[in-house]
């Protein structure tokens, strides 16, 4: 999260963020176990899809650049499906791929993106009766999440930006597969 990339990120992203954290936060859903079930089924296939498609090596056209529609409407989307399932990968991932920022640049700026919509789930979650922010259960999660980061900090030294993308698309395989399983069991 932290990096010598950060001023420009900010420039380049800062729709993205205020879109994502406008509609993770504000944005009413369908609460029924139904829409969240099929939400969790929908997102799944497109993850276990995405993770598939890149992992035989497909690129992602690259956005203009020059154009803050394409974080707005990006971030705004992926606000809307981190409200419904608590996953903020797609389409927010795809989007800072096809930027085609050199490596160390898309590692701080998934960082810094998971970090803005963790906190915005957070405090959507926050208003829920069922959760307190100040939990034990929440530290934990807030721990297990930094600790995450310092280890893949570790890691990603040691890991060639061909075995970062590879391994990168094979985690969106586990965790759309995660998610059509609890989708489809559920």
């Amino acid at each position: 999260m932290l990096g010598a990339h950060t001023r420009r990120l900010v420039a380049l992203l800062w729709p993205v963020w205020l879109t994502l954290v406008f509609a993770t936060i504000f944005l009413p859903l369908p609460t029924d176990a139904e829409s969240q079930r099929l939400s969790r089924i929908a997102l799944g296939a497109v993850l276990v899809l995405y993770g598939l498609w890149g992992l035989a090596a497909r690129k992602l056209p690259q956005p203009t650049r020059g154009l803050p529609g394409w974080g707005l409407l990006v971030g705004g989307v992926t606000g809307v499906i981190t409200a419904a399932t608590a996953v903020f990968v797609m389409p927010l991932v795809p989007y800072l791929q096809a930027l085609r920022l050199e490596r160390d640049a898309l590692i701080q700026a998934l960082g810094l993106s998971f970090t803005i919509a963790t906190v915005a789930l957070a405090i959507r979650l926050q208003g829920s009766a069922s959760l307190h922010l100040f939990s034990t259960s929440v530290a934990l999660a807030f721990i297990a999440a930094f600790v995450g980061m310092w280890l893949g900090t570790l890691l990603r030294a040691r890991l060639s930006g061909a075995a970062f993308q590879r391994t990168l698309y094979a985690v969106f395989v586990v965790l759309g597969s995660a998610n059509l399983w609890s989708g489809l069991s559920g």
